[in-house]
């Protein structure tokens, strides 16, 4: 039972010495090559100048020094290949060294900080997007916004045009009628004002015709006419015949017919009175 618990461990010390041996005769092989190679190497002879002339000179030319002659160089001493290294046993992991690792972390590290890199870009980009797409949004509900407000200003514009078109017609409907009124009633009150200034003519007229005593010898329907001033309680100032009858009596007649009838008759309005005051031509016949 022992020899087979210890079995492992003879055939692994058994292939470390192999190796062993294996790499010394590898090394003692690579020093032969190296001294022989050495001693078998043979000099170079050196290289042979040759001047050649066409004509001998003249004068003897001065000799020349011999060129130096480069030396050989030597060929380069091949360094030893390196011990192969024996191979780790299957059940043995061959070990990682430190650079490796460090390596791989750093290798992981670059990996995760790109990926994280490339993520905040993406979250970015998406952030930017939705802004615009907000962006655009309120700038299109902006101007929804101002057209509704320009349509709506429009609608009062023309609503207040109409009405101030409404109203300005109105107005002028207004003062036409005022207008008209005022006329009717100007006419109205003319055509009354007439018609009291004629009725107090007619009247004075009758008073007269009624104090006058009319000649003995007065033929035909004369007409005489008189200027009478008259105060506004209708009492005669005095009177002045401005067209004769051609008959003296019967001027004098109508003249103190006036005077007898004083005070005429006046209207009570004051603009048909200015019709009588202060001078009023009186026109008279016998038989009207």
């Amino acid at each position: 039972m022992r020899f087979a618990a210890d079995a492992p461990l003879t055939a692994r010390d058994n292939t470390r010495r192999v190796a062993a041996a294996l790499a010394l005769g590898v090394h003692a092989l690579f020093v032969l090559l190296l001294v022989f190679g050495v001693s078998w190497q043979t000099e170079q002879p050196a290289p042979v100048m040759v001047d050649l002339w066409q004509a001998l000179p003249a004068a003897a030319p001065p000799q020349r020094e011999p060129r130096p002659v480069d030396p050989v160089k030597p060929e380069p001493v091949p360094k030893p290949a390196p011990a192969p290294v024996p191979k780790p046993l299957a059940d043995e992991p061959p070990p990682q060294t430190p650079d490796i690792a460090l390596e791989k972390k750093r290798a992981e590290t670059e990996r995760l900080n790109k990926q994280k890199a490339i993520q905040q870009a993406e979250a970015r980009a998406r952030e930017a997007a939705l802004q615009a797409e907000a962006d655009a949004l309120k700038i299109k509900r902006d101007k929804q916004l101002a057209e509704q407000k320009r349509q709506a200003l429009l609608r009062q514009m023309e609503a207040d045009e109409l009405k101030q078109s409404m109203a300005g017609e109105a107005a002028a409907n207004a003062a036409r009628a005022a207008k008209q009124a005022a006329a009717q009633a100007a006419s109205a009150r003319q055509s009354a004002l007439s018609q009291s200034i004629g009725k107090y003519r007619d009247l004075i007229s009758a008073t007269v015709r009624g104090h006058t005593r009319l000649p003995d010898n007065l033929s035909g329907n004369p007409q005489v006419r008189c200027l009478v001033k008259l105060l506004p309680t209708g009492d005669v100032v005095s009177v002045r015949v401005t067209q004769s009858s051609g008959n003296p009596a019967y001027d004098a007649a109508v003249v103190r017919a006036i005077e007898q009838s004083s005070p005429l008759p006046l209207p009570p309005e004051r603009e048909a009175r200015a019709a009588f005051v202060p001078e009023l031509s009186l026109t008279h016949r016998p038989q009207e």
